[in-house]
């Protein structure tokens, strides 16, 4: 690689990183916030969040991974250009093509940065991740044992403990029930404990009262009980509990016998086959990427207004080749047979990528016609 080449690619590289930091981060923390409020009310600390919180991280760079190299590609280029660097270049004979090595250069290594991602940390993070939402959501106790405070484990249950003595027993137990469309149930005991059997976690009551209030009346109607055992299994939110995804195996696993997987995971044959596949075009979408933004804002002249035109036809390029993912999916979904389809974004983005540079090279140049 020539001294220019070096220099280009140090110039994208450095750019890359710091697109892609500012934009991890603010997605990061959007996502950190939901995740602080959901642990913090189920009665987590600091260190289960900053635990899950790193598990997203890989997801959250995969996400903003082609953002950051079309910045990072649009903010050197444009700089190079008003700095005349690219015009000094030009006129010592470098053609549009040659301009755009390194930028193909730091697309495959983008490219390379992405497939590490969807490959496997995302995958291994996720599943990870995944585990240990399960444990807490599991984790019944924990998030029971806290007195003083009104709780909710669950979409319409409310749990509240006036006190936990030192040898464990609850007093002053209340528990509201409002899941069952029939009406409202409300428990009431002067004591409770938690205990665990092979069929889960069961609340022991003891002296206490039902109330139960149908639904559409003003009738309540009261039992009285000495003891009595409610199963909190239930209260463990079953959407949080994934038994299994494709999204969770790395690409060896799958690569060869996409049915195996979908028998494993449970997932249809067409969710497989576009997971697959996706985890190929996203790092070759790194490099169209790239070369658009590059190819889009070489073919510009000068303005003294910038070149913004540019950058938002290019942006529009891309939101089109995001779009068009989209639709061809819907298909595949259906027809596992029709995953070619799926590459169809990456050859219409090369397709764009060759006409810009080809443009830059062979510059057309409209002439007004004379009139006579």
């Amino acid at each position: 690689m020539s001294r220019f080449d070096r220099y280009i690619l140090s110039q994208f590289l450095t750019l890359f990183g710091f697109f892609a930091l500012i934009l991890v981060s603010v997605y990061w923390v959007n996502q950190a916030v939901s995740l602080f409020d959901q642990l913090i009310a189920s009665g987590q600390n600091v260190a289960v969040f900053l635990e899950l919180s790193l598990l997203m991280l890989p997801s959250v760079i995969r996400r903003v991974l082609p953002i950051a190299v079309f910045a990072g590609t649009v903010y050197v280029t444009n700089r190079l250009s008003n700095e005349s660097e690219l015009t000094v270049m030009q006129a010592t004979g470098f053609s549009p093509w040659r301009l755009a090595r390194p930028v193909a250069v730091f697309g495959v290594i983008a490219a390379l940065m992405m497939s590490a991602l969807t490959h496997f940390l995302v995958p291994t993070s996720a599943k990870e991740l995944s585990e240990r939402q399960k444990e807490i959501s599991q984790n019944i106790t924990a998030r029971l044992l806290t007195d003083g405070t009104f709780m909710h484990p669950a979409d319409g249950v409310t749990f509240y403990i006036r006190e936990i003595s030192s040898n464990g027993v609850l007093k002053d137990v209340l528990m509201a029930d409002s899941r069952n469309p029939d009406g409202t149930t409300l428990h009431t005991a002067s004591e409770a404990y938690l205990v665990q059997d092979e069929s889960g976690p069961k609340l022991v009551m003891v002296d206490g009262l039902m109330q139960f209030n149908p639904a559409d009346t003003d009738r309540l109607m009261t039992t009285n009980f000495a003891d009595f055992s409610y199963d909190i299994s239930g209260l463990v939110d079953p959407e949080a509990i994934n038994r299994g995804s494709v999204n969770y195996l790395p690409t060896w696993d799958i690569f060869g016998d996409l049915p195996s997987a979908a028998a494993i995971t449970g997932e249809s044959l067409g969710n497989v086959t576009e997971e697959f596949h996706a985890r190929f075009t996203h790092p070759i979408m790194c490099v169209i990427f790239a070369l658009v933004g590059f190819g889009m804002l070489i073919i510009g002249s000068f303005s003294r207004f910038g070149v913004w035109r540019q950058i938002l036809f290019a942006f529009g390029i891309l939101v089109v080749l995001e779009a068009l993912k989209n639709v061809v999916s819907d298909p595949v979904l259906d027809a596992p047979e029709l995953w070619p389809l799926l590459y169809v974004p990456v050859a219409l983005g090369g397709v764009f990528a060759f006409v810009l540079l080809y443009l830059a090279s062979n510059p057309i140049r409209l002439r007004r016609r004379s009139v006579a």
